[in-house]
């Protein structure tokens, strides 16, 4: 027992001088925001030897933390440790990896909060920066690059523009060089996304087919034992797909089959290990299945209050499974409470609602009118105009998923 005990912390000794930050992934969120800490006041010192990459690597840290909870002030801090290595920076390649190092912190902001201005400011910020001498360098600016651009494509949902988007992926993958793993999983996993909402938008077979591989491919590379949150990461993604072609195909086998992949995905790890990847798993698979209301519960209370386009989804999935559920048998008295708890947040929000909140109260005020409407064949009012401006809400705000709940709501109403 105690030579494991040993040998365990010569692994993570020997993890924590690495470049690859995988290792994170096997420890919990306490631990992480630990060694942010921890790398942060080295890289303060003025001991510190080479107070430049210390800093880097405290940004990495506290990006990853944030990413797991949503913290603001991990991203605030992921921020600060940038621009401290910028400082340090003695010549134009690191001071290009400082930048690229602040940009992803603003990448994650947008994926964390929404607003659409985060990605144009990231974007400006790449535009400014001199011509990457090294390989690896002008791969990773061109990588992020292409991330950026997948996220406003997603957002307008332009033909064109997700054309584009797959294009910048594909050209950044083949020009990854040498041991850049992480960052080839962080492309393939957005390429497989982009592929996989614009195959399932176009019924194109051929997306869906590359979407699949890049899938397999993350799967494959993420070992349960090294690397449980990527691995559960792209089985969710593989299920949302395999869900959503069920529901399109009426295939019972696909369906228990994507059911499978969402439970696989939960099993990698606990709910404190990543609050925010188990909520996202949830909030995937109560897109396409009925869960334990506790479920969503308790994803909701992962994610309010921190101003997260996660929070607001899980929020709608949550009134929408209690509108359900009253509704399935005619339960006015219920409905008039969800009802009666979406009006109070309207009316008086809280300090820290969003325009992404109020989207999400207005679906689910939507859906409440159509419950009651089947019961009691009263014609709902103002119904279409409610889902428009709550998907018009969304989209301003970075929240696509959002306005497509809405956007398919007005198209088949029926369908709650």
């Amino acid at each position: 027992m105690f030579e494991f005990g040993r040998d365990l912390r010569r692994l993570f000794e020997k993890a924590r001088d690495s470049d690859d930050l995988g290792w994170l992934e096997l420890v919990g969120l306490g631990l992480v925001e630990v060694e942010a800490r921890q790398q942060t006041v080295d890289a303060g010192r003025v001991s510190c030897p080479r107070p430049h990459d210390a800093a880097l690597r405290a940004s990495a840290l506290w990006r990853e933390h944030a990413r797991r909870c949503g913290a603001a002030t991990s991203l605030e801090k992921a921020e600060a440790a940038a621009r401290d290595a910028a400082r340090h920076a003695r010549n134009d390649d690191e001071t290009i990896r400082a930048t690229l190092e602040l940009a992803q912190t603003g990448m994650l902001a947008f994926d964390l909060c929404g607003e659409p201005a985060r990605i144009e400011a990231v974007l400006k910020l790449l535009a400014a920066l001199p011509v990457a001498r090294r390989g690896d360098t002008a791969a990773a600016a061109a990588a992020l690059h292409a991330r950026l651009r997948a996220r406003q494509a997603s957002i307008s949902g332009d033909p064109a523009a997700l054309h584009e988007a797959a294009r910048l992926l594909d050209a950044a993958l083949h020009g990854l060089k040498g041991a850049q793993r992480p960052l080839e999983d962080d492309l393939r996993m957005d390429r497989a996304a982009l592929a996989l909402e614009t195959g399932l938008a176009a019924r194109d077979p051929r997306l869906l087919d590359q979407a699949g591989q890049d899938l397999r491919a993350l799967v494959e590379a993420a070992a349960p034992e090294q690397r449980p949150l990527s691995r559960a990461r792209a089985l969710a993604l593989c299920a949302a797909g395999m869900a959503a072609l069920a529901a399109i195909a009426g295939d019972v086998t696909a369906r228990d089959q994507a059911h499978a992949l969402f439970d696989a995905a939960a099993d990698q790890f606990t709910p404190d290990h990543s609050p925010l990847d188990w909520a996202a798993i949830q909030v995937l698979r109560a897109e396409r299945e009925t869960l334990p209301l506790l479920v969503l519960v308790q994803a909701e209370a992962l994610t309010e209050g921190g101003g997260l386009v996660l929070g607001a989804l899980a929020h709608e999935r949550r009134v929408a499974q209690e509108t359900s559920l009253a509704s399935s048998v005619g339960d006015l008295s219920a409905l008039l409470e969800i009802e009666t708890g979406l009006r109070r947040r309207l009316t008086r929000p809280s300090v820290v609602s969003t325009p992404l909140d109020w989207a999400s109260d207005q679906i689910g005020m939507a859906r409440i009118a159509l419950a009651r409407a089947r019961w009691t064949g009263q014609t709902p009012r103002e119904l279409g105009l409610m889902l428009v401006e709550a998907a018009a809400t969304a989209r301003e705000h970075g929240a696509p998923a959002l306005a497509q709940r809405a956007e398919r709501l007005a198209r088949a109403p029926e369908a709650v």
